[in-house]
């Protein structure tokens, strides 16, 4: 790669070939580089490299097995045998934390042929590891002396009856462990124990793990090197972007796995391309957004929307159309809903960055032109001015994905929802009626303080995936508080009220539906970001409605490559004059694009680890992309972790 010896990739030799353990000594690990070398052990006890793919159902629920065994549970490595592996396993399966054939189901669907190792660090992400809590809890249902410990009989008829069975052999090996059963009795408050307080143990044993074998010492999921990392960096072949064909397949499986160290290693080869970006404390402050002067005496109308957090990461939202009868100055705002009705306590996704993209609609539905989006920011508030033709416009929200994240913290105690009076009737509790109400406001897409039928349908469709037809929304509005055919804000209770009684006050489906609009067992909104949108106009009365609520990926995908290509900085990839890299950055958040003119696909490795102050939409700070062959795609979004200290961007692309 066409890197000078003296940018900041580049790193002397010395440096580059420190161990990962006198590294971790010097520079403890990070939480991220930490999981990414679970990830990396548990895909290397299925695979001899992470090139390989997983291909089957099987190698995928053995692949999140190792992890949960191993990962969650590092007092594996104090006891360090199958046989302990097993039993820990046997216990989350009790605590629900096993890879069970729902979970399985969910990641390896009919229509997958394949996974590579990217998909299965997104997938484990989400696996969260199980608590001391949730394992003792696991346990403590099996202790019916509630004395701390599992009587030998019972514990061996679990394990052999129950579940993923065990041998007896395998059984007994557990009971004989001396650290953990005495007098006839497993004791698992000391096993939690030391589940607990061996992490260390366990880390310093992968790292050893490791470097043992030289080449997992040199599993870089991301740079496809050949050749040992002792040689002169000038004498090995060319990095990555990797043009992918059968003959690279065959010659990484017949060569084995011979790259560098993804922690601690990748700076020593010359980049590709890099970039890097300095961004001052509160820059958004150098493009304030302004309402024009005569505002007031223009035309006016809003509607809502929201962003919902999928399971698998992906960011769904409400699409509009609107409808601007003639030529006309537009000024046009999105930001977060604030649903707190606490002075001074915003609701706590109003950090979150909201955008707008505004496509203009041809004769061709599927061929939409990308005009304008919201660049411009007033605090939480990002907004576009200029002249608009008239014609149909799409309106397509977006966020980056930086700060609208699954949720990482244990919920400790679980909302109740409803509850009986003296008599047996059933009520919904305060706080449930109050997340009922902001949820109202959230669906409530015109703010008319009703819901039409296809507001609600939205919700339908959010919730359980099914439409309410007219013969059914009749039956709803004979049966529940209604106006001008409109459901109210009560008839909205009474209906959830309903739902609680036809199950004889089992909240279950009234948890699915919490979390299905973003809500956590707290009735806290952590996963999903309502936001507003104003349109006004100098001329005419714009109009706009929803019409979809769809993933990121499509219409809006395209729209961000195509506004980047167009306002971003391009390089070409040294040696690679088909691949081109776009950085855009505007004052909030900085974004990369790939585009792949070649007719190969290719795989390209990306490091962030010089970058300061940053935080980005993956959640890694390196990683690898696949870019398809004649294709654009989004790299990754950028932005400050903390808006008031400067930040830089450093990236680069191997």
């Amino acid at each position: 790669m066409a890197s000078s010896p003296g940018t900041e990739a580049t790193f002397s030799s010395q440096k580059s070939t420190l161990s990962e353990s006198s590294r971790t000594k010097k520079f403890p690990l990070t939480e991220e580089e930490i999981f990414y070398m679970n990830c990396r052990a548990a895909y290397l006890t299925v695979f001899k490299s992470s090139l390989e793919n997983i291909i089957s159902k099987d190698q995928l629920y053995l692949g999140i097995k190792k992890f949960v065994t191993e990962e969650s549970h590092p007092v594996l490595y104090f006891v360090h045998n199958k046989d302990s592996v097993s039993f820990a396993y046997k216990a989350l399966q009790h605590a629900g934390r096993n890879p069970s054939q729902k979970t399985i189901n969910k990641y390896w669907t009919p229509q997958t042929a394949k996974l590579n190792f990217d998909d299965f660090c997104i997938i484990l992400r989400k696996e969260k590891p199980t608590s001391k809590a949730e394992l003792l809890k696991s346990f403590k249902k099996l202790d019916v002396n509630d004395d701390g410990s599992i009587l030998h009989t019972d514990l061996y008829k679990i394990l052999t009856k129950r579940g993923e069975k065990m041998t007896g052999e395998e059984v007994n090996a557990i009971l004989n462990l001396a650290d953990v059963n005495a007098n006839g009795k497993f004791d698992y408050i000391k096993f939690c124990k030391l589940y607990m307080t061996t992490n260390e143990q366990y880390l310093k044993t992968t790292l050893e793990k490791l470097e043992v074998d030289s080449k997992l010492r040199r599993q870089q999921f991301g740079s496809h090197i050949e050749g040992s990392p002792e040689r002169n960096p000038s004498s090995l072949s060319k990095l990555s972007p990797r043009i992918i064909r059968k003959t690279d397949e065959e010659t990484f499986s017949s060569k084995g796995d011979t790259r560098s160290p993804l922690l601690s290693t990748t700076r020593k080869y010359k980049t590709s391309v890099s970039f890097t970006v300095t961004m001052g404390a509160n820059s958004n402050l150098n493009s304030k957004l302004n309402e024009p002067n005569s505002i007031k005496e223009w035309q006016c109308a809003q509607t809502k929307g929201c962003f919902f957090l999928e399971e698998d990461g992906e960011i769904i939202s409400h699409q509009y159309k609107m409808q601007i009868a003639q030529r006309s100055i537009v000024y046009l705002t999105i930001k977060p809903l604030n649903l707190s009705q606490i002075k001074g306590k915003p609701s706590s996704w109003l950090s979150v960055d909201t955008a707008l993209y505004i496509l203009k609609e041809n004769e061709n539905q599927a061929n939409l032109q990308v005009m304008y989006f919201t660049e411009l920011r007033n605090r939480e508030v990002f907004g576009w001015t200029g002249e608009l033709g008239p014609g149909i416009y799409w309106l397509i929200p977006s966020t980056t994905g930086c700060r609208l994240k699954k949720e990482v913290k244990p919920i400790t105690e679980e909302a109740q929802l409803v509850y009986r009076d003296e008599t047996g009737e059933l009520f919904l509790t305060k706080e449930f009626r109050s997340t009922l109400s902001d949820m109202f406001e959230v669906i409530d897409l015109d703010g008319n303080g009703l819901l039409s039928l296809e507001e609600y349908n939205f919700f339908e469709l959010r919730t359980s995936g099914e439409k309410c037809d007219e013969d059914a929304w009749a039956v709803c509005r004979e049966n529940f508080d209604t106006k001008k055919n409109e459901l109210t804000r009560q008839g909205f209770m009474d209906l959830n009220l309903m739902e609680a009684n036809d199950r004889e006050g089992d909240p279950s489906d009234l948890w699915v539906t919490l979390n299905s609009m973003g809500y956590n067992k707290a009735l806290e909104l952590t996963e999903a970001c309502p936001f507003v949108i104003d349109i006004y106009a100098e001329k005419c009365k714009p109009r706009v409605k929803a019409v979809h609520m769809e993933a990121s990926s499509g219409q809006l995908e395209k729209a961000v490559c195509k506004s980047v290509l167009n306002k971003g900085d391009a390089k070409v990839m040294d040696g690679y004059e088909n691949i081109i890299v776009y950085t855009y950055k505007c004052d909030t958040w900085i974004t990369s694009v790939i585009e792949n003119k070649s007719d190969n696909k290719v795989i390209i490795h990306i490091n962030n680890e010089l970058s300061k102050n940053c935080i980005n939409n993956r959640g890694l700070n390196i990683f690898a992309v696949e870019v398809a062959s004649r294709s654009t795609m989004v790299c990754e979004h950028v932005m400050p972790l903390n808006e008031q200290q400067e930040w830089i961007y450093n990236c680069d692309y191997l």
